[in-house]
């Protein structure tokens, strides 16, 4: 669709046979706006490794959007990797979100022969040569298990020059830690697109709560402005919508390559920032 920027949504895979009718349903309508693609999770030591790939593969088959999986090493052998791997390349699948992942609680720290993202990278590379167009996760307000923002810039690096296409970014509310990370990434020899995630604004405690756990900072000025609206979940929705609108807005006038929308398996919200930004179909 886009020759200069790219917009695509994400999904997470369901547990229920009706979760996964309205996940399609969704996509369905997000399909009309043209998108360059759809990505889809991957559960913590690959926990929706089934559900991911047949919503991948629906996604691809029946929507009729490029559909991006979610892959991590964490939890997986190179063999479960490497078939999933051909089972997507015989599907007609030439995008991937290549990941370390999360760790299922009382896992440990030793699990998959892959420990961490460039490492997955590479494999993806020695295994398949360039058919996938291999996405990376950024972070510009540091991963929340990284020892000190360097570290994580040099972690980044790493994944960057193992092969990697393009990124992703953890969703955030302050473009300038978008801005400076790009800068950081830049001066280190790194010039591959970062798109920018963008999480839509509907809910305050599930945001906050969220947020708390991945590490993205909520700026003290939005948290209060959402801690005073209580529970009236329109006036959240109407502030949380013109905030992302204007994030997106600087972030686009900036340079950013594109925007990635979190959807939580929700049309409504990313489409009213899209409508809000004029964005193109």
């Amino acid at each position: 669709m886009s020759q200069e920027r790219r917009y695509s949504f994400e999904f997470f895979p369901t547990k229920t046979d009706a979760g996964h009718e309205k996940l399609l349903a969704t996509a369905r309508q997000l399909a009309t706006y043209n998108p360059d693609f759809f990505s889809c999770t991957y559960g913590a030591g690959g926990s929706t490794r089934d559900r991911t790939l047949n919503t991948v593969l629906q996604l691809e088959s029946e929507v009729k959007v490029p559909a991006a999986p979610h892959l991590s090493c964490v939890g997986d052998s190179k063999a479960d990797l490497r078939g999933l791997l051909s089972q997507y390349k015989a599907a007609g699948i030439n995008r991937i979100v290549a990941l370390r992942g999360d760790l299922p609680s009382g896992m440990g720290m030793a699990s998959g022969e892959l420990r961490h993202a460039n490492e997955l990278v590479e494999f993806i590379r020695e295994e398949t040569g360039d058919h996938f167009h291999i996405e990376i996760a950024a972070y510009p307000e540091m991963h929340p298990q990284a020892r000190n923002f360097e570290d994580d810039i040099a972690n980044f690096v790493r994944k960057a020059k193992a092969g990697a296409d393009s990124a992703i970014t953890q969703y955030f509310f302050n473009a300038d830690s978008y801005f400076y990370f790009v800068d950081r990434v830049k001066a280190l020899g790194v010039d591959i697109p970062v798109v920018p995630g963008i999480m839509p604004i509907t809910n305050y405690s599930k945001l906050a709560r969220f947020s708390d756990a991945c590490g993205a900072e909520i700026p003290r000025w939005i948290r209060k402005q959402l801690e005073a609206y209580g529970d009236d979940t329109q006036s959240i929705q109407g502030f949380g919508e013109q905030v992302i609108t204007d994030m997106c807005e600087r972030l686009l006038q900036g340079g950013a390559p594109g925007l990635h929308f979190y959807t939580l398996n929700q049309a409504e919200p990313s489409l009213a920032v899209w409508n809000n930004l004029k964005l193109p179909r």
